[in-house]
């Protein structure tokens, strides 16, 4: 037995009593990348083999001595109802057919058709396997709520329900070597995500991160393959592609939406066939990494649009992730806060601050455009201004002065309850009150009274109870 850093998930076993046809088989099958297999020329040893090993898909032949395929497989679909079989016969019989779909076989085939074909049967068999398996893994998370692997997201600061199902339907994919689409706006952290997917493959290879904006299609073609030496003038020496850096382990290609249509296609012959040719040379080399790739564009509008390719869009987001924006993640604020303010403070070699009480008005009331990483910015900002005990608010307010309403993407999908933010309560909006009219009056407390309308004295002590008098 060997086994496989591509797919599938699960042993596949294959079954018959003629051994050169078995050697053939697995050949054929290696070639695809289909190396977790087990083989079998004794019929009596099947529902041993099946006992024993991780097998999730039997390939029988048919005509075998002791058991045939037909007694295998009922016997097989007995005691191992989710287990996947397909039935490989020397002779093309219709009522056995018929037969063996009904006992519940997932295809038929013969064994002098084209060997394309069997092989093709063989790897849609495999990705039905899989989404079985997954689909039933996810309902068994969500249903009891559970992370087995929380140590994988421990980079991602977040107490968010819908991130929590984010991350279930990542442990749930874990075993699938098929792409993983992360669709999210800039500054949402897919990288954190990707990285994330990295961890929970238990992969012994690294994680190789390519952005391939901006990348015409030859460099393209060069950073993912690499090249032979003398493969282009100034090649004077060969050098591995990130293809091959990432063997064993994943290749993140971040910003998808913006690869160029030639390199789309050398992507997508590179998910379909599973190898590659660095440039000059004739010599394919296999792939040995899980595929990632990443965008902020809406790749569904943009294929209808002409602007991807719409074979390649359906090849990545077998599986698809959506990354919610901070600006519906306003439960996650108070612990970035906290985050951010202790790793600014440790890199500027600072004491981490006092936070003015007003301010976590102001971020619940802010857009964040740019994401938790705007809210990096600021933080980082704010703390290399600090000087005294209790953090600076201007930063946040210099924000808050220019903010801009919500996309009409992202208002559009929502009903319009729910495009109405919470109201303050009374104290915050005071307290609102107070921020904006220091603002205005650049901190004078004289001129920020009479905008308001109250005395200095009484702004003083409403500054001094909101801690907010820096």
């Amino acid at each position: 037995m060997i086994t496989n850093n591509r797919y599938p998930s699960f042993g596949v076993l294959l079954v018959d009593d003629e051994a050169p046809f078995l050697r053939s088989l697995s050949i054929a099958l290696e070639r695809q990348g289909i190396n977790h297999l087990y083989r079998c020329t004794d019929s009596r040893e099947v529902m041993a083999t099946i006992a024993r090993e991780p097998i999730g898909l039997v390939l029988l032949d048919l005509t075998m001595p002791h058991l045939s395929g037909e007694e295998l497989l009922a016997r097989i679909k007995e005691e191992h109802p989710d287990l996947g079989a397909i039935i490989i016969s020397g002779l093309n019989q219709l009522e056995t057919a018929v037969s063996c779909i009904r006992l519940g076989a997932y295809d038929y085939f013969v064994k002098t058709m084209e060997e394309d074909r069997l092989i093709g049967g063989i790897q849609r068999a495999i990705q039905a396997q899989e989404m079985r398996l997954e689909n039933q893994e996810m309902r068994r998370r969500f249903l009891t709520d559970t992370l087995e692997k929380p140590e994988a997201f421990a980079d991602i600061v977040t107490q968010d329900k819908s991130m929590r199902s984010v991350f279930q339907y990542l442990e749930a994919i874990a075993a699938s070597r098929q792409p993983v689409l992360i669709c999210g706006e800039s500054g949402v952290g897919k990288e954190l995500i990707a990285r994330a997917i990295h961890r929970l493959g238990g992969a012994a290879g690294p994680m190789v991160s390519v952005n391939v904006a901006g990348l015409d299609d030859n460099v393209f073609a060069d950073t993912l393959f690499g090249h032979h030496r003398g493969a282009f003038t100034g090649a004077d020496r060969a050098r591995a592609g990130m293809i091959e850096q990432a063997a064993g382990g994943t290749l993140f290609l971040d910003e998808i939406g913006d690869l160029s249509q030639a390199s789309q296609v050398k992507l997508l012959r590179l998910l379909q066939e599973g190898e590659y040719y660095p440039l000059g040379s004739d010599r394919p080399k296999r792939l040995r990494a899980r595929i990632v790739v990443a965008t902020h564009q809406d790749l569904a509008k943009k294929q209808l649009d002409g602007g991807f390719r719409k074979d390649l869009y359906y090849r990545l987001r077998i599986h698809q992730v959506e990354i919610p924006p901070l600006r519906r993640r306003k439960d996650d604020l108070p612990l970035l806060l906290a985050h951010f303010l202790a790793e600014a403070a440790e890199e500027l070699g600072k004491e981490v601050p006092t936070v003015p009480r007003e301010l976590a008005v102001l971020l619940a009331n802010y857009a964040f455009p740019g994401n938790v990483r705007e809210l990096r910015a600021l933080v980082f900002d704010a703390m290399s201004r600090h000087r005294s005990h209790m953090l600076s608010m201007e930063v946040f307010r210099q924000a808050l002065a220019q903010d801009s309403p919500t996309p009409a993407a992202d208002t559009a999908e929502q009903p319009l309850f729910a495009q109405v933010q919470p109201l303050p309560t009374l104290q915050e909006a005071g307290e609102l009150l107070v921020a904006e009219a220091m603002r205005r009056a650049q901190g004078n407390q004289s001129l920020a009274a009479r905008l308001l309308g109250i005395s200095q004295p009484a702004l003083s002590k409403r500054l001094k109870k909101s801690g907010g008098e820096d």
